[in-house]
């Protein structure tokens, strides 16, 4: 007699139980089949009691998907959930996607949730696209410094407006390349110009031509068009003619550079003169040195008989002859140089 009543107790508490978790999830299962997006009443209890999912969250990101004309099973839902995935973000992004004609599946938009990228933010820049400023201001720099062919600096702002690259957004680079390259291709397109007149007459040449560049190639965004909202001239106090300053210095450098070949030269001349004048001194000792061997040479021409004592005076007349026409003839020069 007690088993029996144990055990009716036990079959009795286990039906107010089973009751009970059927009670709970009653509402739920009656909400979604009214609305026209049912649950099997099973899947809820399965929900609740072993999964501890919440089911009035999926049920209800279910009959938001199917009013909206999307057939999104409970079990996807209730997938994406235990996946740590936003349920309430995907299913708005996919009616957002639905209602902006933009090609996006259950699978690719969880994957996109679950990559760590705001989906919903991601549809609606695709359908609303946003305005990036180049540079960051939060980055602490305002203007882009940029130089033209002829010297001068230009300080440069561009915004950039892009749309989110569904394809793309798992894996793809973020608005900080777009930024980076957008700069790059910007500096790139003002270095190429020969004046900076040309890109103060047409900035749009510049934005055209950086468009062109495929800037958002393996990104997360698709760029719609470069603006260039600010362009000027650096002020003096940040010497805006590059140019001129390179030239002043390159012309200080050349001066420096000629000053220290015409020294080397100067110092070179110096040294070949002291040479010039050793080797004057030199050909003038080997001049004394043959003028003393000419008595020598005589004396011997005399002892060996090849010169005879007329033969030396004829020789004494003509040097006194060369020797006094010598004298008459710089005595003329010094007269013509006193007229």
């Amino acid at each position: 007699m007690q088993i029996g009543t144990i055990l009716g107790i036990f079959l009795l508490v286990v039906v107010f139980v089973f009751a009970a978790v059927i009670l709970s999830v009653l509402a739920v299962w009656v909400q979604a089949w009214g609305s026209g997006a049912p649950i099997k009443l099973y899947n809820l209890i399965g929900m609740k009691v072993l999964r501890k999912v919440p089911v009035t969250l999926i049920a209800r990101a279910r009959i938001q998907a199917i009013k909206a004309g999307i057939d999104i099973s409970s079990d996807l839902l209730e997938a994406h959930y235990l996946a740590r995935g936003n349920v309430v973000n995907v299913v708005q992004a996919l009616i957002a996607a639905d209602k902006a004609n933009i090609a996006l599946g259950f699978q690719q938009a969880a994957a996109i949730d679950l990559a760590g990228r705001d989906i919903l933010d991601a549809v609606t820049t695709s359908v609303n696209p946003k305005v990036i400023d180049c540079p960051n201001p939060k980055q602490g720099t305002t203007f882009l410094d940029a130089v033209a062919k002829d010297g001068i600096r230009l300080l440069i702002k561009a915004r950039v407006t892009v749309r989110t690259n569904l394809n793309q957004l798992v894996g793809g680079a973020t608005e900080e390349t777009i930024i980076a390259r957008v700069g790059q291709g910007i500096v790139s397109a003002v270095g190429s110009m020969d004046s900076y007149k040309k890109v103060l007459e047409n900035p749009d040449n510049i934005s055209r031509k950086v468009l062109d560049s495929g800037l958002d190639a393996q990104t997360a965004f698709e760029i719609v068009s470069i603006d260039i909202a600010d362009v000027s001239v650096a002020g003096t106090s940040n010497t805006a003619n590059v140019g001129a300053m390179l030239e002043t210095e390159r012309a200080e450098a050349d001066k420096k550079l000629r000053q220290a070949e015409a020294e080397g030269r100067r110092a070179m001349a110096i040294a070949q003169e002291q040479e010039m004048r050793a080797r004057v001194q030199e050909m003038q000792a080997k001049v004394i040195e043959a003028q003393a061997q000419v008595p020598l040479a005589i004396a011997q021409a005399f002892k060996d008989g090849h010169l005879g004592v007329m033969d030396f005076y004829r020789m004494q007349n003509v040097m006194a002859d060369t020797s006094m026409r010598e004298s008459l003839a710089g005595g003329d020069e010094q007269a013509h140089k006193k007229d």
